[in-house]
C-alpha cells in the first residue's frame, strides 16, 4: 500500500484556464483560506482506497490513518505501507503505532513525491475538484475531494495512481 496526505483549502488552487482571447479567466474567491487535510492510502494490487479527513497533519492525525488502516484490513497479517518522511510519520509515537498494529513503514526516498502513488492521485484531485474554483465551505471541498477518490472504479485509481503504468517503478513486484 501507499499513503500520502494533502492540504485542501478554501482559497483554490489556481491553474490555467480558458478564456476568451484578450480576457483573463476569472476565479471567484472569498478570502477566507480554512483547510482540511485529507489522508489517503491506496492499495497497489487492488486499487482499493482509505480516505480520512482531519483539520490538522500531525503526528495524532498520521496515527488515527493507522488506526483506520488497520480496522479496514482486519485479517491481513504485516501491512507494508510506503510513506514519506514527514514530520508526522517519523515521530517516534507514530512509529511505535504503526509496529502495534502491524504496518511496516517502507520509506520512500527525501523529495520524491513521483513515487507515491498516492501522491499523484491527489494532484488529478486538486485539478479536477479544487481548482479554479471555490466552494461554499471547507467542509463541504472535504466531502466532494473524498468522494471524488472513493468513487472512482478501482481501475480508475490504479490508472490515475499511474500503477498501471508500464513505466511504474514497482510494477515487477506487483
Amino acid at each position: 500500500m501507499a499513503t500520502d496526505w494533502t492540504i485542501l483549502r478554501l482559497f483554490p488552487p489556481l491553474r490555467s484556464a480558458w478564456a476568451r482571447e484578450g480576457e483573463q479567466a476569472e476565479v471567484r474567491i472569498s478570502g477566507r483560506n480554512a483547510k482540511r487535510v485529507l489522508f489517503g492510502t491506496i492499495n497497489l494490487r487492488t486499487g482499493h482506497r482509505v480516505v480520512i479527513t482531519r483539520k490538522q497533519a500531525g503526528g495524532v492525525d498520521a496515527q488515527a490513518t493507522l488506526r483506520e488502516l488497520r480496522a479496514r484490513y482486519r485479517g491481513w497479517g504485516t501491512i507494508w505501507l510506503l510513506i514519506d518522511r514527514a514530520p508526522s510519520n517519523v515521530d517516534r509515537r507514530t512509529q511505535a503505532l504503526a509496529e502495534q498494529l502491524g504496518i511496516t513503514f517502507v520509506w520512500l526516498p527525501k523529495q520524491a513525491p513521483k513515487l507515491n502513488p498516492m501522491d499523484q492521485l491527489w494532484r488529478e484531485l486538486k485539478r479536477l475538484i479544487a481548482a479554479n474554483r471555490q466552494a461554499d465551505s471547507i467542509d463541504e471541498l472535504a466531502d466532494e475531494a473524498e468522494t471524488w477518490v472513493l468513487n472512482l472504479t478501482n481501475t480508475q485509481a490504479l490508472r490515475k495512481a499511474g500503477i498501471l503504468s508500464k513505466t511504474f517503478w514497482l510494477r515487477d513486484l506487483l
